[in-house]
C-alpha cells in the first residue's frame, strides 16, 4: 500500500465508511505497530467513528458457554477493593458503571440513559458539576431496584478512608453527590473538573449496592460476603467463584437489555501463562478469548496461521516499564520493608539511576519480542497523543553507562562487580511470570552486568505479584526489591494514572499497601503540578502541565519506560462484537458478545 492509498484510507476513516478499528488492523497487517497506526489517525485529525452493530438476536441466551482466559487469575469480585485489572475485569461480568469507554475513548452509557453535555444540561459549564440520569427498571441480581442510592452510596463506600479503597482517589474531589430524585443524581465538585467522568465511568467506575455493602462499610469491608459472591447489575450473575483460579456466571434473566446477552454462561479462568492462553484461543480453539497477550509476535504470527483464532490489537495507554524503589526494601522498620522512613542504599546515587537508563535496549526489546504491539520510548505517558511529550529521548550505551558509574566513584572489584564505600551494586529485579517479562530481565540483566552491575532476577507467579492480600510479602504494593517490572495500564485521560506518584498515594504498611505509588518517591513539585492539571479546564494548557509531569518522572528516574504497548486480545474466529477497548475493561462490551456459526 502507498502513501495515497493510505491517504484514502484516513480519507474514508473521516468519511465513517472504515472503521479506526478496521483502518489499525490493515496497517498492523502491513507491518505498522498499531500505536502507530494510531498517531496517523491522530495527525490527520480523523474523527472517532462508533463501530455499527452487525447482529441483533430475537432472544435471550441460547449462546451456551463462553469460555475466556486471563493468565493474571482474579482474587477478589469488589471493584473497589480491586487490585490490578484483572480483578476489575472479573468484576465488570456483574458490576456496571454509568458509562463505558469505547475503542475511540467516548463515552457510551451502560446505566445511565446518556451522557451529560452542555447541550443536555448535564455539564455545568465552570466545570463544577455533573448530572447523571439514571436508567429506570434496572434492577440488582437479587430483584431489588437500582437507584440514585446507590449511587451516592458508591461515592460514600470508596471515598471513606476506612475503607482503604483502590479507587478512593478518584472520588476524593467530590464535594457532594446530591440525589434529585430516584434516578438521577448530582455530583458537585470541590472545584472545576477538567474530567469528569473520571467519577463512575470505566472500569473503575463500577457501581456497587446499597442494601449489599452498607453493613461492610470502612473498616469491613473486606469481610463483606459480596467481595467474593457478587450482586451487580450486569449481564451474568454469580455462579462460582474460586480465588484465584476460576470465576463462573450465568445469564442474567432481568438484564436490561432487551434479548442481551446472548450467551447462557461465562467462564474466566485464571492462571497459567500468557502463551498458552495465547495458543488455547488462537491455535486449538479450546477457548474463545484470551485476554492481554504479553507473548512475542513472532509466534503470535505462527499461531494465526492455525484458522482457529486471531490477534485483535487496538491502541492504548498501556506502558511496560521498570519502577525504581526509592526506599530501602532490605531494612525492615516496625514490620515494613520499604519504608517511607527510609532511603535506597544503592538507587539513591544519581549515577546508579543515571547509568541504569542506557542500559535499558528498548529498541532490541520492541523488535525481537513485540514487533506489531508495541513501540519503543522514553515516555511514561504516550496516549492520548497530545499529553506525548517530545522533550525525551531513549539511549542504549553501555560505555556512557561505564563513564557515569566510574565518575560517581563506583569502582570494579576482582569479580568486575561495581563497589563503592563498602557497597557491592548488586540489584533484585522481579517481575510476573511471564515468557516475554523474562526474556526481557535477560537482555536488561547482560547489559547491567558489563557495566558492572550485579542483576539477580526473581520471577513471581502474576497471581501472588497482583495480589491484593496484605499477608503476601511479593506484591507489587510491598516492592520488597530494588527494581520491578510490569505495566500500567492508562485510561483515555491521564490524570487519574499520573497520580499514582503522588505523595498521598504511598504504599504503606498503614493504609493497607492499597496506595498505589508503590516507588514511594515524593516530590513536591510533581505533587503541584497534579493538582495545578486537576483543575485545569483549559485543554493545551493542562496537556503542557502534563507533560512535565511526565518529564519529571523520567529525569528523576522514577520510572524507565521500555514499550508503549497495544492492548492485544486473542479472539475465536467465531466470536463476534467483542469491540475491545484499549480505554476500558476488556468486557465493556460483553452483554454484546456473540458466537457466529
Amino acid at each position: 500500500m502507498d502513501e495515497g492509498e493510505v491517504r484514502e484510507l484516513v480519507r474514508q476513516v473521516r468519511d465513517g465508511r472504515v472503521s479506526r478499528r478496521q483502518f489499525t488492523r490493515m496497517m498492523v497487517g502491513l507491518g505498522l505497530t498499531a500505536p502507530l497506526a494510531a498517531r496517523v489517525l491522530a495527525a490527520s485529525g480523523v474523527a472517532n467513528a462508533q463501530p455499527k452493530p452487525a447482529f441483533t438476536p430475537t432472544r435471550r441466551g441460547g449462546g451456551g458457554e463462553l469460555r475466556t482466559l486471563w493468565w493474571q487469575a482474579v482474587s477478589i469480585l469488589n471493584p473497589h477493593l480491586a487490585v490490578g485489572v484483572k480483578d476489575n475485569d472479573g468484576s465488570r461480568l456483574f458490576h456496571e458503571p454509568l458509562a463505558a469507554f469505547d475503542p475511540d475513548g467516548n463515552l457510551v452509557p451502560i446505566l445511565a440513559t446518556e451522557i451529560p453535555t452542555f447541550e443536555n444540561g448535564g455539564l455545568a459549564k465552570d466545570g463544577l458539576s455533573v448530572t447523571w440520569k439514571l436508567k429506570r427498571g434496572v434492577q440488582w441480581h437479587d430483584g431489588r431496584p437500582f437507584t440514585a442510592d446507590d449511587v451516592v452510596f458508591t461515592w460514600e463506600f470508596a471515598a471513606d478512608p476506612a475503607t482503604a479503597a483502590t479507587t478512593a482517589g478518584q472520588y476524593k474531589e467530590i464535594a457532594r453527590i446530591e440525589k434529585l430524585d430516584s434516578h438521577t443524581v448530582k455530583v458537585v465538585f470541590k472545584k472545576p473538573a477538567p474530567f469528569w467522568p473520571i467519577v463512575f465511568c470505566g472500569s473503575t467506575g463500577q457501581l456497587i449496592a446499597k442494601h449489599v455493602f452498607e453493613p461492610y462499610r470502612g473498616a469491613k469491608s473486606r469481610e463483606a460476603p459480596a467481595n467474593l459472591k457478587p450482586v451487580g447489575t450486569g449481564p451474568y450473575r454469580y455462579l462460582d467463584f474460586k480465588p484465584n483460579d476460576v470465576v463462573r456466571a450465568e445469564l442474567n434473566p432481568s438484564y436490561h437489555v432487551p434479548n442481551w446477552p446472548f450467551f447462557d454462561r461465562v467462564e474466566m479462568k485464571g492462571g497459567g501463562d500468557a502463551v498458552s492462553a495465547a495458543r488455547a484461543v488462537i491455535q486449538t480453539g479450546e477457548y474463545d478469548f484470551a485476554w492481554n497477550l504479553q507473548v512475542e509476535d513472532d509466534i503470535l504470527r505462527r499461531m494465526e496461521q492455525g484458522g482457529k483464532g486471531r490477534v485483535d490489537m487496538v491502541p492504548s495507554g498501556n506502558i511496560e516499564h521498570i519502577s525504581v524503589n526509592q526506599t530501602d526494601p532490605w531494612t525492615e522498620l516496625d514490620g515494613e520493608r520499604s519504608s517511607i522512613k527510609t532511603t535506597h542504599p544503592l538507587l539513591s546515587d544519581p549515577a546508579v539511576r543515571a547509568a541504569l537508563t542506557v542500559l535499558v535496549d528498548r529498541g532490541s526489546i520492541q523488535e525481537q519480542l513485540y514487533g506489531r504491539a508495541g513501540q519503543a520510548t522514553a515516555n511514561y505517558l504516550n496516549a492520548p497523543s497530545r499529553f506525548a511529550s517530545r522533550n525525551t529521548r531513549w539511549e542504549f550505551n553501555i560505555e556512557k553507562a561505564n563513564q557515569v558509574l566510574d565518575a560517581g566513584g563506583w569502582r570494579r572489584g576482582p569479580d568486575g562487580v561495581r563497589v563503592k564505600d563498602g557497597k557491592r551494586l548488586k540489584l533484585v529485579f522481579q517481575t510476573s511470570i511471564n515468557a516475554t517479562r523474562q526474556k526481557q530481565q535477560a537482555i536488561i540483566k547482560a547489559a547491567a552486568g558489563k557495566a558492572g552491575i550485579e542483576m539477580e532476577l526473581k520471577s513471581i507467579t502474576a497471581s501472588v505479584y497482583f495480589s491484593s492480600d496484605p499477608g503476601n510479602p511479593d506484591t507489587v504494593a510491598k516492592f520488597n526489591a530494588d527494581i520491578q517490572m510490569y505495566a500500567w495500564q492508562f485510561g483515555v485521560d491521564p490524570q487519574r494514572s499520573m497520580e499514582i506518584f503522588t505523595s498521598w498515594e504511598v504504599a504503606t504498611k498503614e493504609n493497607k499497601w492499597s496506595g498505589r505509588n508503590t516507588t514511594r518517591w515524593r516530590n513536591e513539585e510533581y505533587d503541584r503540578l497534579w493538582k495545578a492539571a486537576d483543575g485545569e479546564l483549559d485543554p493545551v494548557k493542562r496537556a503542557a502541565v502534563l507533560i512535565q509531569m511526565n518529564d519529571l518522572l523520567v529525569r528523576n528516574v522514577v520510572v524507565i519506560p521500555l514499550v508503549w504497548r497495544s492492548w492485544v486480545s486473542g479472539v475465536s474466529n467465531r466470536l463476534k462484537g467483542t469491540e475491545i477497548s484499549g480505554w476500558d475493561s476488556s468486557f465493556w462490551r460483553l452483554p454484546y458478545w456473540y458466537r457466529e456459526g
